[in-house]
């Protein structure tokens, strides 16, 4: 039969630490996931709103139109709209979402009970959330010189 010693090793770590588990703590780890879903849901009202004034705008602005030019003009003003809104979207959804990540894994660092085994996998989360924000950045920086 497989014999798994990471897995018992694993097992044999959490019930030596089980004691040290509060409940509590654990508790007011989880109280900024509501303030995180808040955050989100402002984040997409504002996102929707300007989704909304920016359309109806643009159908202002087709009102007024009465040649192809000016039509081009217009479509092309909105798309380079469009793009700006785009671009500033993911760099603020960005920005929520490493914030958040962030302070989720503190949270964790100081309720785990086990806080020198989590302190590599913390390390390791927040490296990878920070190549994530520069790839982020740089296919933005990219865009804007295209």
């Amino acid at each position: 039969m497989f014999n798994n010693t990471s897995f018992d090793a694993i097992t044999k770590t959490f019930k030596e630490n089980a004691a040290k588990f509060n409940p509590a703590a654990s508790q007011e780890a989880l109280k900024p996931l509501m303030a995180n879903l808040e955050a989100w849901g402002e984040l997409a009202q504002k996102q929707a709103h300007a989704a909304q004034a920016s359309m109806a705008a643009t159908f202002e602005s087709f009102k007024s139109v009465k040649e192809p030019q000016g039509a081009f003009e217009t479509m092309k003003a909105l798309a380079e709209e469009s793009m700006a809104t785009a671009t500033k979207n993911l760099k603020d959804v960005t920005a929520l979402g490493l914030a958040q990540f962030h302070t989720t894994v503190e949270a964790i660092e100081k309720s785990h009970p086990v806080p020198d085994a989590f302190a590599a996998v913390s390390k390791g989360m927040k490296a990878a959330a920070a190549q994530m924000q520069t790839a982020v950045d740089t296919v933005v920086k990219t865009a804007k010189k295209k």
